[in-house]
């Protein structure tokens, strides 16, 4: 049996019907879409930021604590003050002091010019062949005045814990002989080992054991060599005076 042909009122209101739904999903999908929008979009439009920095704070970093010295502790303890000069003659030229590089031919410094003349004209004899071996003769220490002497001998004190100990490097002003212009010093170690070796010809003589550089006159060593060297100063009946 034939279904007959629907009217032409049927199909209008199926269109009609078609055209609503279709409406409805149309709507609703935007409404979705302007959800979906607004839970991504930041919540201040009209500032927009990157997720990123607007994590940082807006205050400028902190200065490098390096950049400025730091300042002492106002807890600290004040520097200690610098020992006190007795006598400001003892501790220049004048009193003994050897600036660095003075050899045994330098007059202009009184520790050479006022050595002992017989000890001095000893030391430019040997120091004169003892360069012809590449050995130059440097004044460590000559001749020294008292006050000098005394200040060496406490800084000694200071240094070594106790007078007793001291005296093995130190003799007092009143028995010292470089006081007196009787010793020199000698460096470097080549001219020390030219003497250790040579010096008994020119009278020139190693006085102490721990004091290598430490060379006084003994005339007689020319012909006898050099006496026996005591272990230090404190064996030395000189410096029991």
């Amino acid at each position: 049996m034939t279904r007959p042909p629907p009217s032409a009122g049927t199909s209008t209101r199926r269109i009609r019907r078609l055209l609503v739904v279709g409406l409805v999903v149309v709507i609703a999908a935007i409404a979705a879409a302007l959800v979906y929008q607004s839970l991504i979009s930041p919540s201040s439009p009209s500032s927009p930021s990157s997720p990123s920095s607007s994590s940082f704070s807006a205050e400028p970093p902190l200065k490098s604590s390096s950049a400025v010295p730091p300042s002492p502790s106002s807890s600290a303890a004040p520097p200690s003050k610098a020992p006190r000069r007795e006598n400001h003659e003892a501790l220049d030229e004048a009193g003994g002091l050897v600036p660095d590089g003075v050899t045994i031919f330098d007059d202009a410094i009184p520790a050479v010019a006022d050595l002992d003349p017989d000890l001095l004209e000893a030391l430019r004899h040997a120091a004169t062949d003892a360069a012809d071996a590449g050995a130059d003769f440097y004044v460590n220490s000559g001749w020294r005045s008292p006050n000098y002497r005394n200040q060496l001998l406490r800084e000694a004190v200071s240094t070594y814990g106790s007078e007793a100990e001291a005296d093995r490097w130190v003799a007092t002003a009143a028995t010292s002989p470089h006081v007196s212009g009787d010793a020199v010093d000698i460096g470097h170690s080549d001219a020390t080992t030219w003497l250790s070796d040579h010096g008994a010809e020119y009278g020139l003589c190693r006085i102490y054991k721990n004091e290598p550089w430490h060379y006084e006159l003994r005339p007689e060593a020319i012909e006898h060599g050099c006496p026996r060297t005591y272990a230090d100063p404190t064996q030395d009946p000189r410096m029991r005076q």
